[in-house]
């Protein structure tokens, strides 16, 4: 009888090891897809995503899979060839049919969000705008895709959009076991503010440690995985870094003496730019300065000079009336700065090329001027010679965004050598870019549920672990008992 409990008992256990592992073995994956194309002011972006079908209200799961420059200007620059703005994404979108697999181009959603620059235009021809947005909407309409969509957001959305990408991927939203413990013991508001600087327009957002009931049209309102997040959000629309420049030369031009010669001490020693006075003045950031020039050509030469360069740039920033009890600058209300931040875009890219995003440890504030003011120092002709693979345009504005970014930071922003060192200069987060795409398909796929979903206390491998061993415990109980009580004669003969 012993010897039959004993063979029992270990088929019994066989058994229920061979259904956990059977259980556990890793299923086909399910994988699903998302397109969103990121229509900047100076050029497009494609950005394919995926996350496994299973764990889609997951936090952490989303990934980017692969990025598609679009080559030449962002749509907005197409407002006097508009029928051209939707072919021009067409590579860019048979590289995305390369990468989704073919059976499921039907069910991927494809979506396309056009920010500052094409908000630019819209105030300035909303036809050609118009004309622009329908034909990159009938080019995305005949991919196999499933087009969900091609719209101009607002400052306000990119702002909040790039908020909600850095910290789902940071994975501030939504916490499990000892981490959900720990995060229950700190302040809500323990999530990353965003700041974004483009091409024409830059943001900052983040959720404040005190919100006084002022200025309630820059404050939104999230709940997600079950928390409330009440998220300060601003959009300067005409401060990204291209559209600062065109501000500055244009104030420039008009301080100078009717001289079509302009000394720029934010372009370095030796360099030369001609510009024509009427796309100076084109667009609704430089427009309202426009007078008459007896010249029709600006001739820039660079001087090299930081210290004035920046002087420069703060001109831009009005500090001088404040309706609310703390401001940026241009009159708008910013709470007090809270909490770290995480810097990407152009941010990232000019502090990247500058070797200023040490992730290991900040860089000093000081330091960080120092290195600006050192590379614009530099003749032209030695910086050619360094940097011979980027192409000069964006190689001659190195210095003047660099000036710029510390100028927007400091002045604008009022970052100070104490919480200097709280932002982070993020490219990437994971394999996933920093940005505001990634934020608004989890938004429109509504991949962050308002409330947090309900979860069983154990995950499944973990149930079927501990009935293997609750088997094993009650098996051995039951062997112990049965030989307690119903000795062999063996070893009852053996005792006596």
């Amino acid at each position: 009888i012993l010897l039959i409990l004993g063979f029992l008992s270990t088929l019994a256990v066989i058994a229920l090891i061979a259904v956990a592992v059977t259980q556990n073995k890793p299923l086909p994956k399910n994988i699903k897809y998302g397109i969103v194309l990121d229509a900047g002011s100076s050029h497009t972006n494609l950005y394919v995503y995926e996350w496994p079908a299973e764990k889609e209200n997951d936090t952490g799961v989303v990934q980017q899979v692969e990025v598609c420059k679009v080559e030449g200007p962002g749509i907005s620059g197409y407002s006097h060839a508009t029928e051209e703005a939707g072919p021009s994404l067409a590579q860019c979108l048979r590289q995305a049919e390369e990468v989704i697999p073919s059976k499921q181009h039907q069910e991927t959603p494809v979506y396309l969000g056009a920010t500052a620059g094409m908000r630019l235009l819209s105030l300035e021809n909303r036809i050609a705008a118009d004309k622009v947005l329908s034909s990159v909407e009938s080019t995305l309409r005949s991919t196999p895709f499933s087009f969900q969509g091609a719209r101009i957001i607002s400052g306000q959305e990119e702002g909040a959009y790039g908020w909600i990408t850095i910290n789902y991927l940071l994975g501030n939203f939504k916490q499990s076991g000892w981490t959900k413990l720990l995060h229950s013991l700190k302040s809500i508001s323990e999530t990353s503010g965003a700041l974004d600087l483009g091409g024409a327009s830059t943001q900052i957002t983040f959720v404040p440690n005190e919100l006084p009931p002022e200025s309630p049209d820059n404050l939104l309102c999230f709940r997600l995985y079950g928390k409330d997040y009440l998220v300060y959000t601003h959009s300067f629309l005409c401060y990204g870094k291209d559209q600062a420049l065109q501000q500055k030369l244009a104030r420039d031009l008009q301080a100078s003496t009717s001289n079509s010669s302009l000394s720029d001490p934010c372009f370095h020693q030796g360099y030369q730019r001609t510009i024509n006075i009427s796309d100076l003045f084109k667009n609704p950031c430089t427009s309202a300065k426009i007078k008459e020039f007896p010249f029709s050509q600006l001739y820039i030469q660079g001087e090299g000079d930081y210290q004035k360069c920046r002087r420069n740039i703060q001109q831009l920033f009005n500090k001088t009336n404040c309706p609310y009890s703390s401001c940026s600058f241009n009159g708008i209300y910013l709470p007090p700065l809270q909490g770290d931040f995480g810097a990407f875009s152009a941010f990232y890219f000019v502090m990247s090329f500058l070797n200023l995003t040490n992730e290991q440890s900040p860089i000093a504030l000081d330091k960080v001027a120092s290195t600006v003011e050192s590379f614009c120092a530099r003749p032209w002709h030695e910086v050619k010679r360094a940097y011979h693979q980027i192409k000069e345009k964006y190689l001659s504005e190195y210095c003047f965004s660099g000036a710029y970014i510390l100028s927007l930071l400091e002045n604008g922003y009022e970052f100070t050598e104490k919480n200097w060192q709280r932002i982070r200069f993020l490219g990437k987060i994971g394999s996933s870019d920093a940005g505001w795409t990634l934020g608004y398909m989890l938004n429109l796929t509504n991949m962050i549920p308002a409330e947090e979903p309900a979860v069983p206390p154990l995950s499944h491998g973990s149930y079927v672990g501990l009935m293997v061993l609750c088997s094993l415990v009650l098996v051995s109980v039951l062997l112990f008992a049965w030989l307690l009580f119903h000795k062999p004669k063996c070893l009852q003969k053996g005792i006596v």
